[in-house]
C-alpha cells in the first residue's frame, strides 16, 4: 500500500480506536486490517480481532505498511476500506462552500454528529472528506455522517428547497443570538475559511452574523459552526 492519494477507491483509518469504530459503523466496506508488532493484546485489540474473525476480514501483520502510512509513532492497527457512497435524508443540514481545511472539516463532523446532526453538504472545490486527516480529526464520527458533494449551491437547491436556509456571514444584519427559530428543517451554510461566504449569499435565506468583539476579524470555521449547532439546539 502506499499513502492515500484523493483518486484512490480505498482509504484508511490511523488508529486502534478510528479502526474499531469503523468495523462497528461500515463493517460492510472494510477489506482488510493491518496491525503493528507493537501493538497490546488490550481490550480493543481483541474485539478489533473478533470482529475481523467472525466476518471474515483479513488480517495482515506488517510494520512497513504501517510505518509507510502513518506519520505518527504510535499507530498500531489501520483499517483500510472502499469508498462508499452517501445519500442525504431530508433533515437539518450542514452546508460547507469550499472548505479547504482537513483539520476542520473533521472537527465540524464530529460537532455535528455531537449536536445530532447527520448530513453535511460540501460544494466544490471543497476538501476530500475520505482523506485519512479528515478521518482521524473526526475521531471516527465520519462514520455516523451522511456527506454529498455538490458542484454548486444551485445544484443542491433544486433538491431541497423546501427548508430555511441560514448563511453565516459577516454582512449579515440579524444576530444568530436574536433571530427567530422556527419549527421547519433548516440549512446552515458556511462559507471557506479565508474568504467566507460570497456576497450573492445575502439574499438566500436569512443571512445571520454571529457577533463578536471587534479585537478579532471572525472566527474559524469549525468555531463557528459548532457555536450556530448549539444555539440551533436549543428549544
Amino acid at each position: 500500500m502506499k499513502k492515500y492519494k484523493k483518486n484512490d477507491l480505498e482509504s484508511y483509518t490511523l488508529g486502534t480506536t478510528l479502526t474499531l469504530e469503523l468495523l462497528n459503523k461500515k463493517l460492510e466496506y472494510v477489506k482488510r486490517v493491518y496491525i503493528h508488532s507493537k501493538q497490546e493484546e488490550n481490550d480493543a485489540y481483541n474485539k478489533i480481532i473478533k470482529i475481523c474473525n467472525d466476518n471474515k476480514i483479513e488480517v495482515i501483520y506488517s510494520d512497513k505498511i504501517i510505518n509507510t502510512l502513518s506519520d505518527k509513532e504510535n499507530c498500531y492497527i489501520i483499517g483500510v476500506f472502499q469508498k462508499y457512497e452517501m445519500n442525504l435524508s431530508n433533515s437539518n443540514h450542514i452546508v460547507l462552500v469550499n472548505p479547504s481545511n482537513m483539520g476542520n472539516l473533521g472537527t465540524i463532523i464530529r460537532s455535528a454528529v455531537g449536536f445530532n446532526i447527520h448530513d453535511l453538504v460540501i460544494i466544490r472545490p471543497g476538501v476530500d472528506s475520505f482523506d485519512p486527516k479528515v478521518i482521524r480529526s473526526s475521531m471516527g464520527a465520519i462514520f455516523n455522517i451522511n456527506i454529498k458533494y455538490f458542484d454548486s449551491f444551485d445544484d443542491y437547491f433544486k433538491l431541497f428547497n423546501d427548508r430555511n436556509f441560514y448563511p453565516f456571514m459577516l454582512k449579515a444584519k440579524d444576530s444568530l443570538q436574536e433571530i427567530k427559530k422556527e419549527d421547519k428543517k433548516y440549512s446552515l451554510i458556511f462559507g471557506n475559511e479565508g474568504a467566507g461566504l460570497p456576497d450573492e449569499f445575502l439574499k438566500v435565506g436569512t443571512p445571520v452574523i454571529i457577533r463578536h468583539t471587534k479585537d478579532i476579524d471572525s472566527l474559524n470555521l469549525d468555531n463557528a459552526v459548532a457555536i450556530a449547532l448549539y444555539e440551533f439546539s436549543k428549544k
